[in-house]
């Protein structure tokens, strides 16, 4: 076997030459493989950095016994070549280097990853076949490789039942929300001997979403030591989902109860990585590994307020739950002059919390409020029958069906189609999309709301202090970092809490709230004025953390500082994950 990829013609300096591209000119029938079909199936090419950082992190000896699954037209593999060639005695026979094998289920993929390595002297050997059907032989070295990402609502039939089964031979139960990367992980994990080693360029998924939570423990679990690699910048130019490196080595010889976390400003910076690495402990191997994205003062000062009791999850304070779908929201939800215009009576309607949140950004969401948007042309009024509906409420009805309102699917599947199911009205809102931080607003109005925001049911023994104090409460700098860490950050920069998200929301105990009682009614006033203001949320934070971290919790200076450090440089990299995306 002839090694040094580099040494065949090809550039040397590849920091601005991803593998991917020089694979994709030289593959056969290239022109018969779009990009739409490898969306299709999951397929981005790997910027040769990252490829040379996993694969030299992971290769150690001549002797390695090395497998890229997935390996579309060979990126890792042909780092690999390299690594070997480094690591090679001189005077050693290429027949004694490595062993490299590969898996790939596109047939002309293969055979251009073949092609390719033959090209440069390299005896690999690839398959072609479907990665969940190869039985894992746990005789590898290494893992190497870029799984395919292809999210749940395209990941269906034959193909996902292979991949949860795959996943359930090492005791891991899949979500049917899990993407096709969670099986993979697991799955490639299979191959390794015990002490093997498997670096892999997954979605940034991986920390936060709950379908996740059984491949963060599997990860803990199964492995010595975990390195975690994130990226201050996008790696995928024009791929929306931000990715993570996971290094992962010592297969079979867990538990660890932590992982090392390092930073990248991109790809290229790879090369001069900071070898300072930061240690994160999650309480629970399966909870979010975001706050691993702290900076290590603020991770301390987090942990510290969580263990030590003066905030608690959301939930303890209640129950989150999902607002009313309507299944037409144009169609149900009215406005007082659209009312008017109809004729409509009372019992056709219920007061609503209108679509949207932007009139949820201060601490209360009163009678008042309410009124005024009406009057200015929101959907204030949910058209919802409860018993028999008026003539008009009926002429309503007959020119929705004309219209074809009840064939929508949360129509058709109801009896009535035009009957809503409800819940009383929650004793607070919690906003769901967020440009800047998720707020809890009083539901002083008594309206009812819809699945574009969150209502929380207070505890009864709760209801008067939460629903005068928490909406101030909430408003701590601990409480902004924890819902970048809790939340998920989508494109266009937004932070989307679900329902599950909010209910780890940290705020403060109950107890901590009451006895800053008379410190947050004088603060109130202020409060209320900066929130007036869409850019005061950051201020008004400032005034709370006076109050109840470092007045009421005693909390050094030193650490709240580090608190809002870590939310604005958070909520920037979100912003500026957004700007690329857009």
């Amino acid at each position: 076997m002839q090694l040094g990829l580099f040494d065949h013609g090809m550039p040397r300096a590849a920091d601005d030459v991803a593998c991917g591209r020089m694979l994709a000119v030289a593959a056969p029938d290239s022109a018969l493989d779009t990009a739409e079909l490898r969306k299709s199936r999951g397929a981005f090419f790997t910027p040769e950095p990252v490829a040379r950082h996993i694969t030299d992190w992971a290769v150690r000896s001549t002797a390695d016994r090395i497998l890229e699954p997935s390996c579309g037209e060979a990126s890792f593999l042909l780092a690999a070549v390299d690594r070997l060639a480094a690591l090679r005695a001189p005077g050693a026979e290429d027949s004694d280097l490595g062993h490299l094998d590969g898996i790939e289920l596109h047939a002309d993929s293969a055979r251009a990853a073949e092609e390719i390595l033959s090209r440069v002297g390299v005896d690999a050997r690839i398959s072609t076949g479907d990665f969940f059907c190869c039985e894992p032989t746990g005789s590898y070295d290494v893992v190497i490789g870029n799984p395919p990402y292809v999210r749940y609502q395209d990941f269906s039939g034959e193909a996902r039942t292979r991949s949860r089964e795959a996943a359930l031979r090492a005791g891991v139960a899949l979500s049917r929300l899990a993407s096709s990367w969670a099986a993979f992980t697991v799955h490639s994990a299979l191959f390794l001997r015990p002490g093997g080693r498997m670096g892999l360029v997954l979605p940034a998924e991986l920390l936060s979403v709950n379908y996740a939570a059984e491949i963060r423990r599997f990860l803990l679990d199964s492995f010595e030591r975990v390195e975690l690699v994130l990226f201050n910048e996008r790696v995928f130019p024009g791929v929306l989902e931000d990715v993570v490196l996971l290094l992962a080595e010592g297969y079979r010889q867990g538990p660890t109860e932590q992982a090392t976390v390092r930073y990248a400003q991109n790809a290229g910076a790879l090369a001069a990585l900071d070898t300072k690495v930061r240690v994160w402990q999650p309480v629970r191997a399966e909870d979010k590994w975001t706050p691993s994205l702290l900076p290590e003062d603020a991770l301390g000062a987090y942990a510290g307020l969580l263990s030590g009791g003066g905030f608690v999850p959301l939930e303890a304070w209640g129950d989150t739950t999902l607002g009313m779908v309507t299944g037409n929201n144009r169609w149900f939800c009215l406005s007082p002059e659209r009312v008017a215009e109809l004729g409509l009576e009372a019992r056709d309607l219920e007061r609503l919390c209108p679509p949207g949140s932007r009139h949820l950004r201060e601490l209360e969401f009163s009678p008042a409020t309410w009124s005024q948007l009406g009057e200015t042309g929101s959907a204030t009024w949910l058209f919802r029958p409860s018993g028999e509906p008026s003539r008009a409420g009926w002429d309503y009805i007959a020119a929705g069906e004309a219209d074809d309102v009840h064939t929508a699917y949360k129509c058709r599947v109801r009896t009535p189609w035009w009957r809503v199911p409800i819940s009383e009205p929650a004793d607070m809102l919690v906003t769901y999309m967020n440009a800047d931080t998720p707020r809890l607003t009083s539901n002083i109005a008594r309206v009812r709301h819809l699945n574009s925001v969150h209502g929380l049911y207070l505890s009864p023994d709760l209801r008067a202090l939460g629903t005068s104090l928490l909406p101030l409460a909430s408003l701590t700098s601990m409480t902004l970092v924890g819902a970048e860490t809790v939340g998920r950050s989508y494109g266009g920069g937004m932070l989307k809490l679900e329902p599950k998200e909010a209910d780890q929301l940290p705020v403060p105990h109950p107890d901590v709230v009451r006895a800053a009682q008379p410190a947050l009614e004088r603060v109130r006033p202020k409060i209320a004025s900066l929130l007036a203001n869409k850019s005061g949320v950051v201020a008004a934070a400032a005034l709370i953390d006076d109050v109840l971290l470092e007045g009421e919790l005693g909390v050094a200076r030193s650490e709240i500082a580090a608190l809002r450090e870590a939310h604005a440089g958070l909520t920037a990299r979100r912003f500026a994950r957004g700007r690329d995306a857009k």
